[in-house]
Order: structure tokens, then C-alpha cells, then sequence
């Protein structure tokens, strides 16, 4: 069965548990389970289901496959490889197994050498490699450029409209933002602090995922970025939506312009494995080079993870933390320059899910953890806070408030992966009171391209 939106995904779970209890050693109910938790990006339970889905029967193929999805969803790619294996032995004839194979052991390769280079102490920044002074912009190329190397307001409308026809900005413009925007983000903090005057606030947006064209909807509804409108964007800024790379110039860009008003922070998507298998990395090759995701990669990494306003609200991509005690001194002296780590603070920053229950579970992603009431309340006290806004799950209403007030949802693509059929949201703070306002915004009509377009293939394939 195709299922969409999030409303359907969650029937066919509620109805293969209820088939599970009546038939516990049914494969097929635990692989068909095993998508729907797979399209709602619940890759730890999706993972369990597959492999239950193969305890009960051994020679169920989609079994495998489901299972390795799970995995390469992960980023456990030696996991996901074993699987696809054992297909190729069973069906040496299957032309379609044979090709996720290869798919599957070609990353496996990759990310070997990539671990050969890295443990290659002088692991040099691509801005090294590059001249970016002597590129030269040609004569034919009528879309926007920095003046005197400077992003401006003008430049600003100018590539936001540029990016709207479709186009492309010159790579040279591109290497222009990258550079200085990772000069400005490694000399911030791990943990960003900024304090709102009475009459000042700020709005605060979830999850843009590229996609663009809802962007410039916040935009429009809500105001140009300025020093007198400041923005703060929690993470997932790329991936999944096929503007990605559209969103992120657009957001680098005004970072560059208003450094102390216009705030990003680091989601889970702005890592390597995730940007190979959902579409960023695909997304640059396709419209730049390898070499630039490169550099974009250096950059995503000089994002900061937390940001505290006022000394009273605590801002996130993910969540709170798989142990408690952990302070704000703890986070400011988190060493972020690096891809996300397994676990620790800097893990659950980027990955963790609130839950309703007390106490904390083991992950639905498969990453991280769940965390209850409790554990919020006991956090917000020991640190002195009121409340934490996160985002990193899809919300109906485009937010949600939990943990009585005192854990906040936001998430800004509506319509998320063109199928959810949720809302949008961003949240105003005013330093008078810093009680959060919730403003919705439905989806806007975007170009013809579907989402994931550049994901990795077997993204693609395993969601099938």
C-alpha cells in the first residue's frame, strides 16, 4: 500500500500492532511496519521491526531489505552491506539486489578512505586549494555579485530573486559567502548568548529542509531579516527538499550581513551522513562541485549547537540530554568542530526527542534518546531556566508545547517532503516577557522538482 501523509503512516502503524498482537509471527506485518516507521524517520524502531520481521522468517528478502534501509538511514553502512549481501547469495540472479549491492559497498569503500585521509593529521581546509580571487566571473553571467566582495542588502534581494527563477549563482559568488561566513561562525561560541532589550524580539523558525520557496513565505509574512528583525534558525536547513542549496546561500548570506542579529544553529542535517543520503551533497555535485560540498562541510561544522536568550530560554535542534547534571558551562565548552559524535551532549543536542512520560527510553531514530517531564524540569532548575524551544520533528499544527509549558516544538516546512500535509510555524519571543507567540503558515506552490531528487538511490529505493 502507498501511504500519505503522517496522519496515514500512523493508522498503519496502529494497524499492523494491532495485527501483531492477533498474528505475532507474521513477517510481513513487521516489514510493512518497519516502512511506515522508515517514512516517519523513526529508523531505530524501523530497524528493530526488520529484524524481528527476519527471526520469524529467515527467507523473507524484504525483510533484508527493510533492515538495510534502516541502516544506511543510520549511517551504519558495513550493517546495511551484510544485508544486501546475503540477497545477492540467495537471488545471484536479482539484477535489482545486485545494484543496491554495488551501491552500498562503493559508499562503504568511500567512507574508508575518507577515515584514511582524516587520520592524516594534516587534513588541510579546502579554502587553501583555492583562488578564489582569480576566478573570473564571465561576461555572459548576469545574476548577482558581492560588491567589493561585500554581501549588501541589494545583493541580498537580488540573489533571493535570482534563486526563485531557478538559477544559479555564480560558484564564485558561492565560495565568496562560504569563506566568510566560516571565518564569522568559528570565532562564536558553542553556545551562543544573546539578551533582548524590553521592546526588542525575535523570531524564532524550526526546520527549513530546502525548502525555498516556503523561505521567502516566512519572509514575506514575517519581515526581511535586519538588525532591527532579528531571525534565529534552528538547524535541518538543508536536505529532504530539493532548494537546499538555494536555502542555505539565502541564510549564509543574510548571516554575513546582520553577524549579530541573525542567528543559525546546527541541526542533524547539517552533517556528512546524513547530506550523502538525503540529498545535500547530491544537490552541491549536481550544481557546483564535490570540492564545494567539501567546503560546505567545513562550514556546517563551525556551527554553533545551542543558543541562550536572556539567560532563561534555551534553544536546540534535538533536545535534552541522555544523562542529567549536564550545565550550560558544559556546553560552551563543547568542541564542535567535528562530525557529531555517537553520543554525549553534543549527540543529544542535535538528535533527542522529547516523550511524555517521566524518565527517558531508548530513541524511536535510533540515535540518542527520549526524554520525559522530569528530566526537562530537573534540567530547567539546575540551570535556571524557564523553558527550551527545539524543533527536528514534524508537527501538525507546525508546534507543540509539552512538558507543561516547558518544552517547545517549532518546525518550519509546511507540507514537509510534499506529503505531510502539516503546517508551518515560527515562534516570536519579546525580551519584555519572553512568552513565545505562535504564528502558522501553510505551504506555498514551488517549482516541479520533487523532494529527495538528489537523495542517495537507495534512499530513494528503500523507502519503496
Amino acid at each position: 500500500t502507498m501511504y500519505h501523509g503522517k496522519k496515514d503512516y500512523e493508522n498503519a502503524i496502529k494497524y499492523y500492532t494491532e495485527a501483531l498482537e492477533l498474528n505475532p509471527s507474521n513477517a510481513i506485518y513487521y516489514s510493512n511496519r518497519s516502512l511506515a516507521y522508515l517514512r516517519t524517520e523513526c529508523y531505530g524502531y524501523a530497524l528493530a521491526d526488520a529484524t524481528k520481521a527476519l527471526e520469524v522468517d529467515k527467507n523473507y528478502i524484504k525483510g533484508y531489505y527493510r533492515r538495510a534501509t534502516s541502516n544506511m538511514a543510520l549511517g551504519k553502512f558495513k550493517a546495511a552491506l551484510k544485508d544486501y549481501e546475503t540477497v545477492v547469495r540467495v537471488r545471484p540472479n536479482d539484477k535489482d539486489a545486485r545494484m543496491k549491492y554495488q551501491e552500498c559497498n562503493k559508499i562503504v569503500k568511500q567512507k574508508a578512505f575518507e577515515r584514511a585521509i582524516a587520520s592524516d593529521e594534516t587534513k588541510k581546509s579546502v579554502v587553501d586549494s583555492l583562488d578564489i580571487e582569480n576566478m573570473t566571473i564571465e561576461d555572459d553571467y548576469t545574476g548577482p555579485k558581492l560588491e567589493d566582495g561585500k554581501v549588501t542588502l541589494k545583493f541580498m534581494k537580488e540573489m533571493m530573486d535570482w534563486f526563485k527563477d531557478q538559477k544559479k549563482l555564480h560558484r564564485k559568488c558561492a565560495y565568496q559567502i562560504l569563506v566568510q561566513v566560516k571565518d564569522v561562525l568559528s570565532k562564536l561560541p558553542s553556545l551562543v548568548e544573546i539578551t533582548l532589550k524590553e521592546t526588542e524580539k525575535i523570531t524564532i523558525c524550526g526546520d527549513t529542509h530546502g525548502q525555498y520557496y516556503d523561505l521567502l513565505n516566512i519572509f514575506k509574512l514575517n519581515g526581511l531579516p535586519s538588525d532591527t528583525n532579528p531571525y534565529l534558525f534552528n538547524g535541518d536547513f538543508v536536505d529532504r527538499g530539493s532548494f537546499s542549496v538555494e536555502v542555505i546561500l539565502t541564510l549564509f548570506g543574510f548571516k554575513l550581513l546582520y553577524p549579530n542579529n541573525f542567528h543559525l544553529l546546527r541541526g542533524n542535517h547539517e552533517t556528512d551522513n546524513m547530506n550523502q543520503m538525503y540529498g545535500f551533497e547530491g544537490e552541491v555535485k549536481a550544481k557546483y562541485t564535490a570540492q564545494m560540498f567539501q567546503l560546505f562541510s567545513e562550514v556546517f561544522q563551525w556551527l554553533p549547537l545551542a543558543q541562550c536568550i536572556n539567560n532563561k530560554v534555551l534553544v536546540m535542534h534535538g533536545g535534552l540530554f541522555s544523562e542529567d547534571g549536564v550545565t550550560l558551562e558544559d556546553l560552551r565548552k563543547i568542541d564542535r568542530n567535528r562530525q557529531p559524535p555517537d553520543s554525549g551532549p553534543m549527540c543529544d543536542l542535535l538528535w533527542s526527542d522529547p516523550q511524555p512520560q517521566n524518565g527517558r527510553s531508548i530513541s524511536k531514530r535510533g540515535v540518542s534518546c527520549q526524554f520525559g517531564p522530569d528530566v526537562t524540569e530537573r534540567f530547567l532548575e539546575q540551570n535556571k531556566l524557564d523553558f527550551i524551544v527545539r524543533s527536528h520533528e514534524v508537527k501538525a499544527e507546525g508546534y507543540e508545547v509539552t512538558h507543561s509549558g516547558k518544552c517547545i516544538t517549532v518546525f518550519s516546512a509546511p507540507n514537509y517532503c510534499d506529503q505531510m500535509g502539516n503546517k508551518g510555524a515560527y515562534i516570536h519571543l519579546r525580551g519584555s516577557d519572553l512568552k513565545p507567540e505562535f504564528h502558522q503558515f501553510t505551504a506555498v506552490p514551488h517549482p516541479n522538482v520533487k523532494p529527495m531528487a538528489y537523495a542517495n538511490t537507495l534512499m530513494q529505493l528503500g523507502m519503496m
